[in-house]
């Protein structure tokens, strides 16, 4: 597990480091939901009609646990958010998922590297 650098407040306070770390987060998001869509056409044979419905389709088909599917499809949502509503945008829970949240995705590369 990596450690988040920057304190909350220099994070926050930095409007560069605050639009380069949505970005990434989503671009890691968006990275998830295609192989999530992938794996689910491949091995599925069905393309779900929501982002975080993808992965509560992995998790009905045994392919993810109920704990990580609950995580990604949070994601999920986080991700419409910055895509929809950024005007919206809690840097704080930007923060809080970069420091303590990204396991998940960590943890679903590590299962779809296994199943692909």
């Amino acid at each position: 597990m990596r450690h988040f650098v920057l304190s909350r407040e220099r994070f926050l306070s930095n409007q560069d480091t605050l639009d380069i770390a949505c970005y990434r987060l989503l671009i890691a998001i968006e990275t998830a939901l295609a192989v999530c869509f992938h794996v689910s056409a491949k091995r599925l044979h069905e393309v779900p009609e929501e982002y975080a419905g993808c992965f509560s389709s992995l998790e009905r088909a045994g392919l993810i646990t109920p704990d990580l599917s609950i995580r990604l499809q949070q994601m999920a949502r986080f991700r419409n958010l910055l895509v929809h509503m950024y005007r919206k945008i809690d840097y704080g829970q930007v923060y809080d998922i970069i420091a303590a949240r990204l396991e998940g995705l960590h943890t679903f590369r590590t299962a779809m590297i296994e199943l692909l």
